[in-house]
């Protein structure tokens, strides 16, 4: 089962890498620019697993890059509650 499968494990997954980011001395900015990398990566590689991750895919092939940072900076913050 990848961490892909289950919305909660993904936020949990990305929740860890966040802070390991934050430890390591990633500024705010640069974990926003890898967001937003990898939303992009997600969306053109991988088929979405889940409800939500299909309401992401689907909000974000119809964004620009500017409205995609900000998908990008929403999931930062959803990650670190």
């Amino acid at each position: 089962m990848s961490v892909l499968d289950n919305w909660k494990e993904w936020q949990d997954f990305l929740g860890d890498r966040l802070q390991n980011a934050q430890t390591q001395g990633m500024s705010e900015g640069a974990i926003g620019n890898l967001a937003h990398q990898i939303g992009d990566y997600l969306a053109q590689n991988v088929d979405p697993k889940n409800e939500q991750q299909r309401v992401l895919s689907d909000m974000w092939s119809v964004a620009n890059d500017q409205e995609q940072q900000a998908i990008a900076n929403v999931m930062v913050k959803l990650v670190k509650q």
